[in-house]
């Protein structure tokens, strides 16, 4: 599941690259817990809960039917 997670992920990261942050990805637990750390801009941005839960999260969920959950670590 990890390497869908992050084939996942590879398709929003231009995104994020282009304000000047990124994503990593920390772990993927079996029960579908995705730890992610932003980085760059998004790390100190006041908006990161909001792309991290309505953007990231919602993308992961379509793109990989195993994640349940994404939490910032």
């Amino acid at each position: 599941m990890k390497e869908k997670v992050e084939a996942a992920l590879n398709k929003i990261r231009p995104s994020l690259v282009a304000d000047g942050g990124n994503v990593e990805l920390v772990d993927v637990s079996n029960d579908g817990i995705v730890k992610l750390k932003l980085t760059g801009a998004c790390a100190g941005c006041p908006m990161s809960t909001m792309t991290l839960k309505n953007v990231i999260e919602r993308m992961l969920k379509t793109e990989v039917a195993e994640v349940k959950q994404v939490v910032s670590v």
